[in-house]
């Protein structure tokens, strides 16, 4: 079992930074592939960014390209979520994902719900205009 801290949400003013930070304990953090969707209300869950197990892949949607950035540190099992230049429509709850990876590689990245197996209880990001 995979048990996912989220942490850094809040309220921002469009233009505003904020970094998202997901600590993952209960399996050995190279074997999982991460990723970070947000939901927000009355709308589906959707993709924003996803990062291979080794670190060595990312993958953005359109949206959010250019503007957010996630990482990855294996010394404290956290994955992170830079998001710069934010939007009033980046406003939602944002979900940490991990995923079992046995790409051999370690490049391979997940961008739908379906292939991540544990989540966080997600983090409120609001932005104002």
């Amino acid at each position: 079992q995979v048990q996912l801290v989220e942490s850094g949400g809040g309220l921002v003013q469009a233009g505003g930074s904020l970094r998202l930070s997901c600590a993952a304990s209960g399996r050995t953090f190279s074997s999982l592939a991460m990723g970070w969707f947000r939901q927000a209300p009355g709308k589906e869950r959707e993709f924003v960014a996803a990062i291979s197990r080794l670190g060595t892949t990312t993958n953005y949607p359109d949206s959010v390209k250019g503007r957010f950035t996630i990482s990855r540190d294996s010394a404290k099992n956290t994955v992170y979520l830079q998001m710069n230049t934010l939007k009033p429509e980046d406003t939602a709850v944002y979900y940490c994902a991990a995923g079992l990876s046995t790409d051999y590689s370690g490049r391979r990245v997940y961008t739908n719900t379906g292939s991540y197996n544990y989540w966080g209880q997600g983090t409120q990001v609001t932005v104002s205009s």
